[in-house]
């Protein structure tokens, strides 16, 4: 059966911007494409165009005028941590340790065995976390506050010691003691957690999403190949690797890429993804130069490994087909990961380069290394990044620098650290500033087709995938600010509808 979506516009494909187009689709794939008023084009009588209707073993959805893309993807994501997160104590927003300390007490007399928050933002609240001062409002009930980056955890006496870690008096640990403690907190049964991450694929969905790339700390591979099988097939996932799991992935023969079997095609093999800095709101992002007021080691961030050691587990990844997913936001943590990229010559990414030096800018593109960035924290960053990064954030996010470049960038969100939505992402990538700011360092915007091809994965041309977006509006015409409200009135997935509004009968 082929399926016919008809009277669409494609803005700024072809040169053609507002033409009506139909598109045949075959077995997921783009087999027509045919332009009315240019070609010979499938029309329907104008009493016969509702929003879904069948001539004979075919099936025709009209779209009526509406503007279609190809499908959005969302590049970063840590999926089972965005679908958890969602149903946490919620930490947006506070401004100072004792509005933390409020809502948690709010939560202490739940049947629930944890208080466990997040969102709190280390670099933008005001007073000073203590042991001592969560421990009085918690009492013997364990208590874990994940930061937004999820690089910082604050924890109670009753937390440390259900974790067996001697606590220190701040009551917050920072990076490999956050992502350990994150990772024994959010181990739930497999059933509730691809319910969960069920439910927000297809909100996911509901924005125009067709794919992910899945960062997930777990064996990402194995757990999506359950969850499709069980009827999650809403998304396209790449799922990433991580050190700890490198040896079993490497094998099983995966590579970089790869098509896992009984998923149809939905399961690709993603890279190894690799964490060499921290971040910056935690303080722990490695840079060139000391943070504010902080002395001794930890003055720079955090490096997590060696150049020899990145560039000797980047080699034995590549070597086994495996491509390299380098986290490095800071900006000396980015020219050690570009120099391991040289050392190793491989080609992979770099996951989110908030801070680059502009010679680093030219190298990026020079060892045609791909930059994965999330424009969406320009503006949740903006006002520690002029703190912490004081007198260098002309080069922060710098994503016309890397464009015309010549950088290959692709976008994402890095949910839960912001939400999963790429019109998120764009909206930043052009205004740089929140609603009612001024941009920030605005020669550095993109323009709004710029942004949208760095969210999509795939074309509206014979051959390609028949994944989808269809909006409301035209988003080369709309203001950059209502970017971030596009409405979606269907996604499709290999020519699937993984979401619709459209009506039946509509005209």
């Amino acid at each position: 059966m082929t399926l016919h979506l008809t009277n669409a516009r494609i803005p700024g494909e072809r040169g053609l911007l507002g033409n009506l187009i139909n598109i045949a689709i075959d077995d997921g794939m783009v087999t027509a494409l045919d332009f009315i008023g240019h070609t010979t084009a499938l029309t329907l009588p104008s009493e016969t165009r509702a929003a879904r209707v069948v001539q004979g073993d075919d099936q025709v959805i009209d779209l009526d005028g509406r503007w279609i893309l190809p499908g959005l993807w969302d590049s970063h994501v840590h999926m089972g941590q965005w679908a958890q997160a969602r149903r946490r104590l919620d930490l947006a927003g506070v401004a100072s340790v004792q509005e933390i300390l409020q809502r948690v007490s709010s939560r202490v007399d739940s049947t629930d065995p944890a208080v466990v928050g997040f969102g709190w933002r280390p670099a933008e609240i005001s007073g000073q976390t203590s042991l001592e001062a969560l421990d009085a409002v918690t009492g013997g009930m364990p208590a874990y506050l994940f930061a937004a980056d999820l690089h910082s955890v604050w924890v109670n006496s009753a937390g440390f010691a259900a974790q067996g870690i001697t606590p220190p008096a701040s009551g917050v640990v920072t990076e490999q003691a956050c992502f350990d403690i994150c990772k024994s907190v959010s181990r739930i049964d497999d059933d509730t957690l691809d319910s969960w991450i069920d439910e927000a694929a297809r909100e996911a969905a509901t924005r125009g999403v067709v794919g992910i790339m899945d960062f997930e700390m777990a064996p990402n591979a194995a757990a999506w190949r359950r969850r499709i099988s069980r009827g999650s097939d809403t998304l396209r996932v790449e799922a990433a690797i991580y050190p700890e799991y490198l040896d079993t992935a490497i094998e099983a023969g995966m590579r970089t890429g790869d098509t896992v079997a009984s998923t149809g095609g939905l399961l690709r093999v993603g890279p190894l993804k690799i964490i060499l800095d921290g971040s910056m709101g935690s303080q722990t992002a490695r840079c060139f130069d000391a943070y504010p007021g902080v002395t001794g080691p930890a003055s720079r961030g955090t490096l997590n490994m060696s150049l020899p050691e990145l560039a000797s587990l980047m080699g034995r990844a590549w070597a086994a087909g495996i491509e390299p997913a380098v986290h490095a936001i800071g900006d000396e943590a980015v020219s050690l990961a570009l120099d391991a990229f040289d050392a190793v010559d491989c080609v992979g990414s770099l996951e989110h380069a908030q801070l680059v030096r502009v010679a680093d800018v030219e190298r990026i593109a020079k060892l045609d290394v791909l930059a994965s960035v999330q424009p969406r924290h320009l503006i949740d960053d903006r006002a520690s990044a002029e703190r912490l990064w004081a007198g260098r954030t002309a080069r922060a996010f710098p994503l016309r620098q890397m464009r015309d470049a010549g950088v290959d960038l692709r976008f994402g969100s890095d949910a839960p650290v912001t939400v999963l939505d790429p019109w998120q992402s764009i909206g930043a990538a052009v205004t740089r500033a929140a609603e009612g700011d001024e941009p920030w360092h605005p020669h550095e915007c993109l323009s709004t087709e710029e942004a949208i091809r760095c969210s999509v994965r795939s074309h509206v041309a014979v051959g390609q995938p028949a994944d989808f977006a269809v909006l409301e509006a035209d988003p080369l015409d709309v203001s950059p600010g209502d970017l971030a409200r596009m409405t979606v009135a269907a996604t499709f997935v290999g020519g699937r509808a993984t979401h619709s509004l459209l009506q039946e009968g509509s005209s």
